[in-house]
């Protein structure tokens, strides 16, 4: 039996709190709600030194997510936070310019 992938809040807490406060800010209480329970699919994998992006759901590379496909910019302190939205399910997290995230210390 394949393992789920872990969720992003486990990997990177200080990010999924951030995001839940800004989408609140924003009045998408249901994605703030939503974002806490994604999962860590894999990294964009761009290789751009301040791109730290996350794909939350499989997607074909250079493929248009179609017509339920939304963009919800967020207004962090500093760099960029955009998710990707389709059918009201975050598909990808893109953290654009942000200092490094950082991974709980384990135990």
């Amino acid at each position: 039996m394949e393992q789920e992938p872990p969720l992003v809040r486990e990997v990177f807490p200080e990010l999924i709190d951030e995001l839940a406060a800004l989408l609140e800010a924003e009045g998408e209480r249901d994605l703030a709600i939503t974002v806490r329970d994604v999962r860590m699919v894999g990294e964009c994998g761009c290789g751009d030194d301040y791109c730290q992006s996350i794909r939350t759901a499989d997607h074909p590379d250079g493929q248009p997510y179609g017509p339920d496909h939304r963009c919800v910019p967020l207004l962090p302190s500093s760099g960029d936070l955009i998710l990707d939205v389709v059918a009201g399910r975050i598909v990808y997290i893109e953290v654009l310019g942000q200092p490094p995230l950082r991974r709980p210390a384990q135990p």
